[in-house]
């Protein structure tokens, strides 16, 4: 199998959210990233029905229907059409557009995500939050004109299913239009209690092999990222896309204030271990993120230059950072037909020095 170079746009600085000139911060070339010497990602074609789609996503819809379940209904949530939840153990509300994690609030803590002041409303993708990368990350791979990060973030979803378990855990579970040219199916599923699990999982529904990257592109609500530290790695190697994609070793804790390049963060980290901490200090509280189905981890901020060319984050950079549980990069993930890979993150808010909800 020839081996193509992987384009990608790590993070943000590619345009994640939005569209418009004001926001595209990708460079004229992109630079290359070798791909795993076993296997490259599939290139994907435009599904036919992607275009109507996400027109369709600007104009007006008729509600969805909810099933009858203690603790959800349809609102709207910082101007966006959104399932919300409400129970003794925690509060979230999920945009019906891009299936977007807006908001997850323990109880008794502050959001664990951070939403732009500034965000687009649709068809834009929204930015903070936890957009949902899929079927490529950023450019990866793919060779024609496709948007970037995939199909699913500027479209209009579905709820499939909602529950309630004993113990006050809702579940919900919605899905992204069904593309049937694209030979792949998602579906995504969210368990919101005193912890918050995020799965995706994508099934190869065609009749070849598919290689897919993707990520759960989280935004956490830092009290400044200048003044946090990211846990879990140490020893690692990552590449980084503010270096031409070069190949460092972290030592000790990630922080913003790097010596060796300070103030922004665009890297990948290859063969992460899935656990996490992210320690923050001025809001007196940890956040541990457990990840299940991926090899590599995305730091991203782009710091205050590349903010201040982005209209939805601007002054708003210091606010957050995101933690990506991804498949990217190297980390490609091969489906025969039929096979199904799960890709999960799970989301607990700690106080600086006891458990859960302290």
């Amino acid at each position: 199998m020839p081996i193509r170079p992987l384009l990608l746009c790590c993070g943000l600085l590619a345009g994640c959210a939005g569209a418009g000139p004001a926001r595209d911060a990708r460079p004229a070339q992109e630079t290359a990233l070798p791909t795993s010497p076993s296997v490259s990602g599939t290139a994907f074609a435009v599904p036919a029905d992607h275009p109507a789609a996400v027109a369709a996503a600007a104009a007006p819809a008729p509600p969805p229907a909810l099933p009858q379940v203690a603790g959800l209904r349809l609102g709207r949530f910082a101007g966006f059409e959104a399932l919300l939840v409400e129970t003794p153990l925690a509060t979230a509300a999920v945009a019906l557009h891009g299936g977007h994690l807006l908001s997850y609030v323990p109880a008794g803590q502050q959001d664990a995500l951070w939403l732009s002041p500034s965000a687009k409303p649709p068809p834009a993708a929204i930015r903070g939050g936890t957009p949902v990368v899929w079927p490529y990350f950023g450019r990866q791979d793919q060779t024609g004109d496709v948007p970037s990060h995939g199909f699913v973030r500027t479209v209009r979803w579905r709820l499939l299913a909602a529950s309630r378990a004993d113990d006050g855990t809702l579940s919900i579970e919605l899905a992204p239009p069904d593309y049937a040219d694209l030979g792949l199916q998602l579906r995504m599923t969210l368990r919101i209690g005193r912890t918050l699990e995020q799965t995706l999982a994508t099934t190869n529904t065609g009749a070849r092999p598919v290689a897919i990257t993707q990520a759960l592109h989280t935004y956490f609500h830092v009290s400044d990222v200048a003044q946090v530290r990211v846990r879990g790695l140490d020893g690692l190697t990552y590449l980084d896309k503010n270096d031409g994609y070069a190949a460092h070793p972290q030592a000790g804790d990630w922080a913003l204030d790097d010596p060796r390049d300070p103030g922004r963060s665009d890297r990948i980290y290859r063969d992460a271990p899935g656990r996490y901490v992210l320690d923050d200090p001025g809001l007196g509280r940890r956040i541990a993120l457990d990840v299940a189905g991926s090899r590599s981890l995305v730091v991203w901020n782009p710091g205050a230059a590349a903010a201040a060319r982005m209209d939805d984050i601007g002054e708003a950079w210091r606010g957050f950072l995101c933690l990506e549980a991804a498949n990217a990069g190297p980390d490609v993930v091969a489906l025969a037909p039929g096979a199904i890979h799960r890709l999960t993150q799970t989301i607990r808010v700690l106080s600086a020095t006891g458990g859960a909800g302290d």
